[in-house]
């Protein structure tokens, strides 16, 4: 008997092209399913697919997508009831789509993560900054690729933009006032995970000034049809620098027990290294993360061929 396809559940019309390269090279069965549009019976007690691999964005908001968000926390525990292998399933989903219950994490590990209050209105953010002192970023609450994110450098600032009504709360109406670490190096490092395990680790350099430090250029790029039809030399510019690094020994640590906790597969952590004292501070989860643009420059390896070595151990196993 044929066995069951795998399922990849996606948002994104572009960032998963390498994925499916990898999968059909090898002539892997898989289904493609839109989570923009998509429906389940929640009678059902069996499902078309032996392995789920949910690749939904928490950024699917930015592209008219917001509604695959909560359909997709439902769809999660149903496809879990019944017994469905899922990666990255609805522990993950719930701390890729929750900045506040990823501090929540962080705390209960006993990692060091910037100072934050969490606020459900505008009315709560001057006391809020009182509390954490400036600069202060205030972000979305359910975010990705650093949409919404602000930074603010005195009071007057930012009271100007709530009495302006400059400031977006997000779609669940929470947001994070959050200190502004100062970057050594002037990096913030990503690891990324894969199985429980490190992957490979980069620093990404910026000015503090941009938030979005996705480092594969399709997470830069608005043109996307043109970048993809772009040779190397003609590929428009994305504004961040990326290298290879290993992290310390306790970081990589650190992170596989963050991955494992919240039941992340594939996945990434990423921290800072604090200017003022040296510290590390932990700052943001993803159990979507795009991996590294150049991968075989910059790594030395491609992640997609060791993620679909792992898709396909997990869906024989499943």
């Amino acid at each position: 008997m044929t066995s069951k396809p795998l399922a990849i559940f996606y948002e994104h019309p572009d960032w998963f092209r390498p994925l499916f390269a990898e999968l059909d090279s090898r002539g892997i069965n898989y289904l493609k399913l839109d989570a923009s549009c998509h429906s389940y019976d929640p009678a059902a007690a069996s499902t078309d697919f032996s392995l789920f691999f949910n690749r939904m964005s928490a950024s699917a908001y930015l592209r008219g997508n917001g509604q695959g968000i909560c359909f997709n926390h439902d769809y999660l525990a149903h496809l879990e009831a019944v017994g469905v292998r899922v990666l990255n399933g609805s522990r993950a989903f719930a701390l890729e789509t929750s900045k506040a219950l990823q501090l929540q994490l962080l705390n209960a590990l006993g990692l060091s993560f910037p100072k934050t209050r969490v606020v459900n209105s505008t009315d709560e953010i001057l006391t809020a900054a009182s509390r954490i002192g400036f600069p202060l970023l205030v972000k979305p609450n359910i975010g990705g690729r650093g949409a919404g994110i602000v930074r603010f450098d005195s009071t007057e600032e930012l009271r100007a933009a709530i009495d302006e009504t400059k400031l977006e709360l997000g779609i669940d109406q929470t947001a994070l006032v959050q200190e502004l670490i100062p970057a050594r190096g002037g990096h913030i490092t990503r690891v990324e995970m894969l199985g429980g395990k490190f992957l490979y680790a980069i620093d990404i350099f910026t000015t503090g000034e941009n938030f979005n430090l996705c480092p594969a250029e399709i997470c830069q790029v608005e043109g996307v049809v043109a970048f993809l039809e772009a040779q190397p030399s003609d590929a428009p510019k994305v504004g961040l620098k990326v290298e290879g690094c290993t992290p310390p020994r306790q970081v990589i640590d650190a992170v596989e027990e963050i991955v494992g906790a919240a039941q992340i597969e594939a996945g990434s952590v990423e921290y800072i290294v604090d200017d003022r004292d040296g510290g590390i501070v932990y700052y943001d989860i993803n159990a979507l993360s795009n991996f590294v643009a150049n991968a075989p420059q910059i790594l030395g390896f491609d992640p997609h061929v060791r993620l679909v070595d792992y898709v396909e151990k997990e869906k024989e196993g499943a």
